[in-house]
This record gives C-alpha cells, sequence and structure tokens, in this order.
C-alpha cells in the first residue's frame, strides 16, 4: 500500500538567483523520478484492554489493571516511556435489544445488560528485534485489541536527499536527449519543484486477538520502504 504525501510546490534556486523566463526564451520542461528503497527500523502498534462489567465501576476497575499490567509489561520490554501514549477511552453501556413488544405492538427499548470500557495506546517500537516478543508478551498480560503495526524510518531525511539527487539525474538526462534531438544545448536551470511520495508496505494487521494465541513470538515482516521524489525541472536552450 502506497501512502501519497502532497507538498506544495518547492521553488529552488539555481546559482544565486534564478532568472525570469523571457518570453521568447527557448525552454524544455522534463519531469524526473527518484527513489530509495530502504528498511524501517520503527513500528507503531496500537494496542489495548476491552473489558466488561455488570457495573461500569466494575469493567473500569477491571480495565485499570489490566491496562497498568500491559504498560508495565511495555517498560519491562525496553518500550521507553515517552513512546506510549493514550490514544483511546470508552466507557459504554452494553444494549441488549429484544424482539418483544408492548401492549401497542412498538418494539420494547432495548436494555443496558453491562458496561465495556476499552482503553488503547500508541506504541512506538525503536527495535524490531523485539516487535515479535513484545506483541506476544502484551497479549498474553491481557492485551485482546491489536488494532495493527505500521512501519516507518525514523530519520528519512538522508532518502529523501538521495532521491532528489537521483531524480534530477533523470530529468537532466531526458532533457539532454531532447536538447540533442532538437539541435540545442542546455543552458542555465530555470526553475526547479518537486512533490515527495512516500510508499508504505502492507501493514500486518492483527483484529482484536484471542487470548489463547501461541506463546511463541509473533512473526512480523516489516519488507521495505520507497522514497519517492518527482522533480519538474525548466532548462534554457543556448
Amino acid at each position: 500500500m502506497r501512502m501519497f504525501v502532497a507538498l506544495a510546490p518547492l521553488l529552488l534556486a539555481a546559482g544565486l538567483a534564478t532568472p525570469a523566463l523571457a518570453a521568447d526564451e527557448a525552454t524544455v520542461s522534463i519531469n524526473g523520478v527518484g527513489e530509495v528503497t530502504a528498511a524501517p527500523d520503527t513500528a507503531l502498534v496500537t494496542s489495548g484492554v476491552t473489558t466488561q462489567g455488570a457495573t461500569a465501576r466494575e469493567a473500569l476497575d477491571a480495565n485499570t489493571a489490566a491496562m497498568a499490567q500491559l504498560i508495565d509489561t511495555l517498560k519491562a520490554a525496553g518500550i521507553e516511556e515517552r513512546d506510549i501514549q493514550t490514544s483511546g477511552f470508552s466507557v459504554n453501556p452494553n444494549y441488549v435489544y429484544s424482539d418483544a413488544r408492548d401492549a401497542n405492538g412498538y418494539s420494547l427499548p432495548p436494555r443496558i445488560n453491562g458496561y465495556v470500557v476499552s482503553n488503547t495506546v500508541n506504541v512506538r517500537v525503536r527495535d524490531l528485534g523485539k516487535l515479535g516478543t513484545m506483541l506476544d508478551q502484551a497479549v498474553t498480560v491481557g492485551a485482546n485489541t491489536i488494532n495493527g503495526v505500521s512501519f516507518s524510518v525514523a530519520d528519512p531525511s538522508a532518502l529523501y536527499e538521495a532521491a532528489r539527487k537521483a531524480a534530477f539525474a533523470d530529468a537532466k538526462q531526458k532533457a539532454e536527449l531532447y536538447a540533442a534531438a532538437a539541435g540545442e544545448e542546455l543552458a542555465g536551470v530555470r526553475t526547479i519543484s518537486e512533490q515527495q511520495s512516500y510508499g508504505q508496505p502492507e501493514p500486518y494487521m492483527m483484529k482484536t486477538m484471542a487470548a489463547d494465541i501461541a506463546s511463541a513470538p509473533v512473526p512480523v515482516a516489516g519488507g521495505e520502504l520507497s522514497f519517492v521524489i518527482n522533480v519538474q525541472v525548466t532548462w534554457a536552450f543556448e
């Protein structure tokens, strides 16, 4: 699954200044693409606990105890406190619907049959070697909801720099080909604009996991991420 992040065009100066295009200046405008792939080094997991009780208080107390144990387990697995963030909390009645009808033939209103409390946290895992074990341990201590795992590179700046160079080289190679075909030579660069694209591998999705999952570490595969730069470059002809 590829996710595209559209940025406003970034105009760059060539040399000390970018000269304005003359009305009669012959130019060639070319699109170049540069792509760099890299293995992810970070994972984001959304995990939590859903509990039920006859009363809201009962359900909340059970949830609080389970979440405290889950967070302690995450910290014991090497997850720093700054990498654990509450992402959702809810207390809801559990309604039971009936097919019975009153004397006038209307359906009876639903009745409350207990309460459900859900608490989830976003967990950033900076050591992917521990991800499978951490998921297994989280389920073992009571995490019964894991909404998904997504991967990223913590600092992609160097990857984008490499993609920019590749994109410009691609555009220049095409421009030189067109210039030669037209019997011209390239002069200075007039404009440059870029768009970034971020490629995300298919997440390893896990919906509401069963409590009796095998005790072996959960197998996860990070795959590769792609970092793409699309650049539009305009050259003047000599």
